[in-house]
């Protein structure tokens, strides 16, 4: 990144280092804040077992059938997906008659993962060896029919040997970007995003700047997938969508970075907390896409079929008891923010004025709570893609 005097800006590196949802049991961890992509992720398996369906079987086969879940993070969510995955194609392999092969799981993210909560979240190993059928695994409660294993490292680069891997999932990560661009923080450049923590509102210049990181990242996640994948496979991804055509209009995105997240950020600078250029150099390296940016860049990779692209309504992400409690939903967009983003927060300001930015966005949802929850939804893209032919 540029030199930003005596600020103290997250270069890229430290990026890939940092970012993570926040892991843990508490409060604001991702485990206990990950309602809303469940719920999501529920109103869609109709579609990931369509994608499922498309995969080709091989009878007799020796080797274990693979599934991949790059952007797991640390909740229970990626557990379920996955165990929906491995059951479907076991129920495909019965269906026709097939012995089901073994099956191993992959649960990947960035080092700073906090992969030790996710471990502990997994049920026991039944297999086989232990005098359990595979079929017996498939009825046996609080059992895992599956090898599983964990791989740090940015999906953004090859992370499996070549054609290892039978099934791709990738949820709700994908618009995370593996940098802020340059241009965003440079205070020379027209695209530099200054008085914002995000690109909703923002300059066109700074949008496209966005959108151009997402693109590259896009092409590097479907160039090393196209390596991995085996031919017979299938590659299902959701990621954050908008439907405006202007990337200045970031939708969901937007009231949850754009609002009372940036007016928060605000507070601190009017309050002489920070610096203007502190909050300056902050940016969220979040892009909700269009079905047109996401097609475009699967189009010029050339390696993959789409089978299915579309945006999705996911919904609120906000999950709440009571409604009608203000005090409840202001807590709720709090937490929800600061699990996501909480981690890059913190090594930007420190834990201290951290926790002074999330008191902030939580008292100002709590006036706005009926507004929040009438307003903020979620689309996300949809694609389901094999390779062409």
């Amino acid at each position: 990144m540029s030199p930003m005097g005596d600020n103290v800006v997250v270069s890229n590196m430290e990026l890939e280092r940092l970012l993570s949802m926040k892991g843990g049991k508490g409060e604001a961890s991702y485990a206990n804040n990950s309602q809303a992509q469940a719920i999501h992720a529920k109103s869609m398996l109709h579609l990931l077992r369509e994608s499922l369906d498309r995969v080709e079987l091989v009878k007799g086969r020796e080797v274990p059938f693979v599934v991949v879940d790059l952007g797991c993070s640390c909740g229970s969510n990626t557990i379920n997906v996955v165990d929906v995955m491995i059951k479907h194609m076991m129920k495909r392999y019965e269906a026709l008659g097939w012995h089901p092969p073994e099956f191993s799981a992959f649960f990947s993210d960035l080092p700073s993962n906090d992969f030790n909560t996710l471990f502990q979240l997994l049920p026991p190993l039944a297999v086989a060896n232990y005098g359990v059928s595979m079929e017996e695994c498939l009825a046996a409660n609080n059992h895992r029919s599956y090898f599983a294993a964990g791989v740090p490292g940015s999906f953004y680069r090859r992370l499996f040997p070549a054609r290892s891997v039978d099934v791709f999932h990738s949820a709700f990560s994908l618009h995370w970007l593996s940098q802020v661009p340059e241009c965003v923080v440079d205070k020379r450049s027209s695209a530099y995003n200054k008085g914002r923590v995000f690109i909703h509102g923002a300059e066109e210049s700074t949008a496209n700047a966005y959108k151009k990181q997402f693109q590259t990242d896009l092409a590097g996640f479907l160039k090393a997938r196209s390596v991995e994948m085996k031919r017979e496979g299938s590659m299902f991804l959701v990621c954050l969508a908008r439907t405006s055509v202007d990337p200045t209009d970031q939708g969901g995105a937007g009231l949850l970075f754009g609002t009372h997240f940036q007016d928060a950020w605000d507070d601190l600078v009017q309050e002489g907390l920070i610096s203007q250029e502190k909050r300056d150099s902050f940016n969220i390296p979040v892009y909700a896409a269009s079905l047109q940016d996401f097609k475009e860049v699967v189009e010029a990779n050339g390696s993959f079929a789409i089978d299915k692209l579309e945006v999705f309504k996911g919904g609120s992400p906000l999950v709440v008891n009571q409604p009608d409690d203000a005090s409840e939903v202001g807590r709720a967009l709090a937490n929800s923010i600061r699990t996501v983003s909480g981690v890059l927060v913190d090594a930007h300001i420190g834990d201290k004025l951290s926790e002074e930015l999330f008191l902030r966005v939580e008292h100002r949802a709590t006036i706005h709570a009926k507004e929040l929850l009438e307003q903020l939804q979620f689309f996300h893209i949809v694609a389901s893609l094999s390779f062409a032919q």
